[in-house]
C-alpha cells in the first residue's frame, strides 16, 4: 500500500500561507531532501488553494534547469481535492471525485510510490481524521511571519504522533517528521 507523506512549510509560529520566507533557507541540504522526497513519490494530492497556487507558478518556470524541480511538478500525476474545480490546466491533473475518503483510500491501494502533499488545510485534517495521513513532515523554519496559524483546521481534531525523524539543517531548518502514534 501507497503511503500519503504531508511535507508543509512552517514558521515558528504557524504560518504556513505563501511561504515566501522560505527562499533564504532553500539551500543544498533543503534542496536534497526536497528530491529525495520527490524521488519517492509518483503522484502528489492537493486541495484547491493549494493547487491554485502551484499551478500558477510551476509551469512558467524552467524544466530543463534540474535544481527547480520544474521537470518533476510538471509532469508528476496530480490529484485535487475539489468540488468547484472543474477543468484543470495543470498538466497530468486529475479532480477527484465524490467522498474525499473513499477517493484517497482507492488511491493508496493502487501500486506505485509515496503520494506527496504539500500544504495544510482542510484536506489534511480530513485525511488525519480518517486516519489516511501515514507521515507529516514539518520543515521548521526559524520565522515569525504572523498570520494565519496552522492548527485553524485541526482545532476539533485530537491525536498524538511519533516522531520519526528529525533533520537540523544548517540554515536553521528543522524538519520533523511524525507518525500517527499507534494506539492498541
Amino acid at each position: 500500500m501507497r503511503k500519503l507523506i504531508n511535507s508543509t512549510y512552517i514558521t515558528l509560529d504557524g504560518v504556513i500561507e505563501n511561504p515566501m520566507w522560505t527562499a533564504p533557507y532553500f539551500d543544498e541540504e533543503a534542496a536534497s531532501l526536497a528530491g529525495a522526497q520527490t524521488e519517492e513519490a509518483d503522484a502528489m494530492l492537493m486541495g484547491r488553494a493549494t493547487y491554485d497556487g502551484m499551478s500558477a507558478a510551476w509551469p512558467n518556470m524552467d524544466e530543463s534547469d534540474p535544481t527547480t524541480g520544474a521537470a518533476y511538478f510538471n509532469n508528476v500525476k496530480k490529484y485535487v481535492a475539489s468540488t468547484t474545480l472543474t477543468n484543470p490546466t495543470w498538466n497530468n491533473t486529475e479532480v477527484l471525485q465524490g467522498d474525499l475518503v473513499e477517493a484517497v483510500t482507492a488511491l493508496k491501494a493502487q501500486e506505485g510510490k509515496n503520494i506527496i502533499q504539500y500544504g495544510f488545510g482542510s484536506v489534511t485534517a480530513q485525511l488525519i481524521r480518517a486516519g489516511l495521513v501515514d507521515e507529516v513532515r514539518f520543515w521548521i523554519h526559524p520565522v515569525l511571519e504572523g498570520g494565519p496559524s496552522l492548527t485553524a483546521p485541526l482545532s476539533d481534531v485530537k491525536g498524538s504522533f511519533d516522531l520519526v525523524d528529525t533533520r537540523v539543517h544548517k540554515s536553521g531548518v528543522i524538519v520533523a517528521s511524525y507518525q500517527p502514534k499507534v494506539t492498541s
